[in-house]
């Protein structure tokens, strides 16, 4: 299919296509006129892709860890993944905060140890 199509049935703009054909992420093939083609592979490796960024990767973290056996796949993977951690527990930080915070009872937060405890400042 051309990259009209194939862009539609992925939900991206054709700049997006391009970009990543740019950037050697998924190059499909041509027809005789120069049209781009998407395969079926195309296409599975375009919802990979979409994975990929879902969970964070730039671009160049998602060519190097396409092919199983490239060369530092493992540490990409390995860093997004701590990455990923990271976040969950900033986060977990950030709701313990807020459900606190909607149940305090103290007039100002600043006069709360919970609250400026999670500020960083020691009471």
């Amino acid at each position: 299919m051309k990259i009209g199509q194939a862009a539609d049935e992925l939900g991206v703009a054709t700049h997006v296509l391009r970009h990543w054909e740019d950037e050697g992420v998924v190059v499909p093939g041509r027809s005789a006129t120069g049209h781009r083609l998407y395969a079926a592979e195309h296409l599975a490796r375009c919802r990979i892709v979409l994975s990929c960024q879902g969970a964070g990767m730039s671009l160049a973290e998602i060519r190097s860890v396409l092919h199983r056996g490239d060369a530092g796949r493992a540490d990409v993977i390995g860093a997004r993944i701590s990455a990923i951690r990271a976040q969950r527990a900033s986060l977990d930080s950030a709701e313990k905060f807020l459900l606190h915070v909607r149940q305090c009872r103290h007039d100002l937060m600043t006069r709360c140890s919970e609250c400026s405890e999670y500020a960083g400042e020691r009471r």
